[in-house]
């Protein structure tokens, strides 16, 4: 009965954010224990007259460690590619190359299939882009960017020359997006962030999620330097230190989320869709117009932010300005 609940959504990817058409291939890439999504959605493309292809591999380390090879070069090859996995690798060469080379894709990390019946996924994409289009232009190509929270981040840096990205779950070839988060996004400068984010809803991340006390971190020269808070905190700063990679520290994105079916339960891509919600992506920046990569890519997410490119209002108090 679950499964067919979920083809309603399955359905929704293929013929919505996917724009599949007949005759062509699509790659699911997925783990074990998100086999019975893959299934649902591998079902809806098999009904449409699409070729669908599942590869299983082993759940990553870490998110943003790259997948197999093999999987890699697949994604190169298909029309179109899922990602449904537990661990990310929306960050990754992987995902980099295969939009080079043609293919669109759609990562649905973290998803569970209560995901495949309710909540973000229930969007109206379609209705929903010409706002998330419009924040990614006023982010682009800003010489300064501000964001304030009333719990103390104040956070600014030059987005000057970087492109805004504007996710909204609906690709066509050479394009990614995430879903259901529904964002616009852009990627600092790097050296240029300068301050303090205090996230107060959620990191997604390595069994933190939903925060029960806010995360503070100190910014200098684009790195993160410190990072305080209670036990969450001293997580994500353990997990940091083993990387042994000082690009971890890079603050690689400032996103707004713009999807008004999510919620915050915990999970990556429902929490950083809420609309309103900011995130400061931390870690790998290359696949959003930065020039780093990291061994990771987390984001932290926070509530009633402000946010000012070259004096325009974009977001104010966690309300669209506009």
């Amino acid at each position: 009965m679950k499964k067919i609940l979920m083809g309603k959504i399955a359905d929704k990817l293929i013929d919505v954010n996917l724009k599949m058409r007949r005759g062509e291939k699509l790659l699911i890439v997925t783990e074990p224990d998100k086999i019975s999504i893959a299934e649902t959605i591998a079902a809806s493309a098999y009904r449409k007259d699409i070729e669908p292809v599942i590869t299983i591999m082993m759940p990553r380390e870490f998110d943003s460690n790259e997948p197999p090879k093999i999987i890699a070069e697949a994604m190169k090859a298909s029309d179109a590619f899922l990602s449904v996995v537990g661990k990310s690798i929306t960050h990754t060469n992987a995902v980099k190359k295969a939009t080079e080379n043609g293919s669109r894709g759609i990562v649905l990390t973290q998803f569970t299939e209560d995901m495949m019946i309710h909540g973000g996924m229930e969007c109206d994409f379609e209705k929903q882009a010409p706002l998330c289009k419009k924040v990614a232009s006023m982010l682009a190509n800003s010489k300064k960017v501000h964001l304030t929270t009333p719990l103390g981040t104040d956070l600014t840096f030059s987005a000057e020359g970087r492109r805004g990205n504007s996710l909204y779950c609906i690709v066509e070839p050479g394009e990614f997006s995430t879903a259901p988060t529904i964002e616009a996004n852009v990627s600092p400068i790097e050296g240029t962030a300068q301050g303090k984010i205090v996230a107060d809803a959620s990191v997604p991340y390595i069994g933190i999620g939903l925060l029960e006390e806010p995360i503070e971190f100190e910014v200098i020269d684009g790195f993160i330097v410190d990072i305080k808070g209670g036990y969450q905190a001293k997580m994500l700063s353990d997990n940091f230190k083993s990387m042994n990679d000082p690009n971890v520290y890079n603050i690689a994105e400032l996103g707004i989320g713009l999807n008004p079916n999510c919620s915050f339960v915990g999970l990556m891509l429902e929490d950083e869709g809420v609309y309103g919600s900011v995130h400061i992506g931390i870690g790998t920046s290359v696949n959003l117009g930065g020039t780093l990569k990291a061994a990771c890519h987390y984001d932290a997410i926070m509530t009633g932010a402000t946010v000012i490119a070259d004096g325009v209002t974009i977001l104010k108090d966690g309300k669209i300005a506009f």
